[in-house]
């Protein structure tokens, strides 16, 4: 079974659903990316039914709280489960190399030694650089540079079993000179901060995002068949997927997922 667990969906200021995280689940084994901005990472994982021991590989793309925080838990809590031997094997952290340095500080600022002892010997940092492919679980992952101003970001793109090609753009819009990792594509996975239609409320472009018209024909561009989007706001979240789904449609004619929290969408189906 492949299938992606759409943990959260929101951007950092959201407070009716969590930040964005996802899980990419190959049978019994997940992959997660990112962990949102604190203890809510726990009650996303009960919620989806994943236990933390499932877990042996976690992506982190960039430092933004949002993003990072929620990775302390997961280091407390798998920690926890490795000193009463419910936890096999070692977990893994990916991030780029300057990333590993606040992950590390952070956790020993905050952490009693006896889980912080477990980093670089159970709990392990594999630094990343712009192109490098590591395999995980079952897939060739490739790493990249996503060429952000505001801080160092790192997206992916990784083989499926059934052959297709998913990539993940990170929290801003895909920079055309990293056309190339998503050239292909059979699913792009990609911020949009808000409708086109409310631009000038949420100011997207000041913060380096992107709108659901940007997103939609971006992926139009590219000819990827699979949209799936996220890291929205959510002061209309009961509507959100009506109205993001509408005004997408206007410019993308292919498949458009606008996932509400722990959403699962099936990634084996053949095209």
């Amino acid at each position: 079974m492949e299938r992606l667990i759409m943990l959260g969906t929101g951007n950092a200021l959201v407070t009716r659903c969590y930040n964005t995280c996802f899980a990419i689940q190959d049978d019994d084994e997940y992959f997660l990316v990112d962990s949102g901005g604190g203890n809510g990472i726990m009650r996303q994982l009960q919620d989806a039914d994943i236990s933390m021991a499932q877990i042996h590989h976690i992506f982190l793309t960039h430092e933004h709280t949002d993003h990072l925080l929620g990775m302390i838990w997961m280091i407390r809590m798998i920690a926890t489960k490795m000193r009463r031997e419910q936890y096999e094997g070692n977990l893994r952290i990916y991030c780029h190399s300057a990333l590993v340095e606040t992950v590390r500080t952070i956790a020993n600022l905050t952490l009693p030694k006896k889980f912080t002892r477990l980093l670089d010997h159970r709990i392990q940092f594999v630094p990343l650089h712009d192109g490098d492919t590591k395999h995980i679980l079952d897939y060739d992952v490739t790493f990249f540079d996503i060429l952000s101003t505001k801080a160092k970001q790192y997206g992916f793109t990784m083989l499926l079993k059934n052959g297709q090609k998913l990539t993940c753009a990170g929290d801003e819009p895909l920079n055309e000179n990293c056309f190339g990792y998503a050239e292909g594509s059979d699913w792009l996975m990609h911020e949009a901060f808000c409708l086109y239609s409310q631009r000038d409320q949420y100011d997207p472009y000041e913060k380096h995002h992107s709108t659901v018209r940007e997103a939609c024909e971006l992926a139009a561009y590219l000819n990827v068949p699979n949209l799936i989007l996220y890291h929205t706001e959510d002061d209309n979240i009961e509507r959100r997927k009506a109205l993001y789904t509408a005004e997408g449609r206007l410019y993308y004619k292919g498949n458009l997922y606008v996932p509400d929290d722990l959403e699962c969408i099936e990634l084996d189906k053949e095209e």
